[in-house]
């Protein structure tokens, strides 16, 4: 009866994601940008939490990966007319190694410490987007990204966009839910607890910090390049230290180390600013208010680790 069950969610779930951007562009365009836009926060949101959730990695640099993912898709279609297919795995490739660099020197820092350094990093990052004018435009942008093309089809509606969000985030789902349902999250969660545990049955903190870094910022760079095209113009503006921060806060608020956590976080805090608009000068602090006041409440958020599949150890 349970299979029977998940079998009907799974079902009512791609229905009502199928039918969903007919339904949103008839009764405002508006609501299917910020779907697709929600889109792009889960996968960000879910690459996060493979580093705070599963690694135990204060990190605030996460924008800095997503910005990476943009320009170097935006400036490989653009001054290399490379498409969209190719540019997007481009950009995943390239900022996975910045993440790869970022965490060699880094890792061995932790809580504050580490905050502050990939904190940094996010604020040099964008310092070379603003000031390398002959290749990043600099506060300018890039101009006429071009968008996704199939043949002889582009896609030059939101309902293109959004089913493409669609299947990137089912796939960065299957893949890091792959990741941390194996012995790799295992590990992950071990030395999260208790590094020296971890080196006494084996366990090399230093490979596995390394990877969840390189994985993290992976995915946060393909949804970088997803957004370039979407968009077509990119900027610093786009990718400022609120932005790492507004993405902590959905692994924080939706649940660390729970990947339906990742997903309900970065729903609930991209809509939440839209309902809010009418109240603009005083949005950010009932946002936070209410952060606060659910953390205090349910401090392992909406949809915590209570929900994994095995528990501590695997037992």
């Amino acid at each position: 009866m349970k299979k029977v069950s998940n079998k009907i969610i799974i079902f009512s779930i791609a229905i009502s994601l199928i039918l969903l951007p007919f339904l949103l562009q008839v009764i405002n365009t508006y609501l299917l940008h910020i779907a697709i836009t929600i889109g792009v926060y889960i996968i960000l949101s879910l690459s996060l939490n493979v580093i705070v959730g599963y690694a135990g990695q204060f990190a605030l640099g996460h924008a800095a990966f997503y910005g990476i993912g943009a320009y170097v898709s935006a400036l490989a279609m653009v001054n290399f007319k490379l498409s969209f297919w190719l540019a997007l795995p481009l950009a995943a490739i390239v900022t996975g190694i910045f993440g790869l660099l970022l965490g060699s020197p880094v890792i061995r820092l932790k809580g504050d410490y580490l905050g502050i350094v990939t904190l940094g990093f996010g604020e040099i990052v964008r310092m070379i987007f603003i000031n390398w004018i002959d290749v990043t435009k600099g506060p300018m942008g890039i101009t006429s990204i071009p968008s996704p093309h199939i043949f002889e089809y582009t896609f030059n509606n939101k309902i293109d966009f959004y089913f493409l969000i669609v299947i990137l985030d089912i796939i960065t789902i299957f893949i890091i839910s792959r990741i941390v349902y194996s012995g790799i999250g295992l590990n992950l969660l071990t030395i999260r607890e208790d590094e020296t545990v971890a080196r006494s049955i084996g366990i090399k903190p230093t490979k596995y910090k390394l990877m969840a870094f390189t994985i993290g910022a992976f995915f946060a760079g393909a949804a970088g390049a997803f957004w370039a095209g979407y968009i077509s113009f990119i900027s610093p503006d786009a990718f400022k230290y609120i932005d790492s921060v507004n993405i902590l806060a959905m692994v924080v608020l939706g649940g660390t180390a729970s990947i339906p956590g990742s997903i309900l976080g970065a729903v609930i805090l991209t809509i939440a600013p839209e309902i809010l608009r009418y109240a603009s000068d005083y949005r950010m602090m009932l946002m936070g208010i209410a952060i606060v006041v659910m953390m205090i409440f349910k401090p392992s958020g909406f949809w915590g680790e209570k929900h994994r599949k095995y528990n501590f150890y695997g037992q």
